[in-house]
């Protein structure tokens, strides 16, 4: 799967949940865009990615 443009190997059938948890990240940190489609973090825990999938994490990033 494609992981902000990087070619990453993941099993088939994991969540953005476990996605993040493997990469380390805070949930509550990012926002999470599947095939084009931004994904509501109530369903990080259930939308399952495929070797197929395109996401891109969006960080925020605070500053003025």
């Amino acid at each position: 799967m494609l992981v902000n443009g990087k070619e990453m190997n993941f099993k088939d059938g994991i969540t953005i949940e476990e996605l993040l948890n493997e990469l380390k990240i805070e949930a509550y940190k990012v926002v999470a865009e599947v095939d084009l489609n931004i994904v509501d973090k109530e369903e990080y825990a259930v939308t399952k990615l495929t070797s197929n999938s395109k996401v891109e994490l969006i960080r925020f990033v605070g500053g003025g």
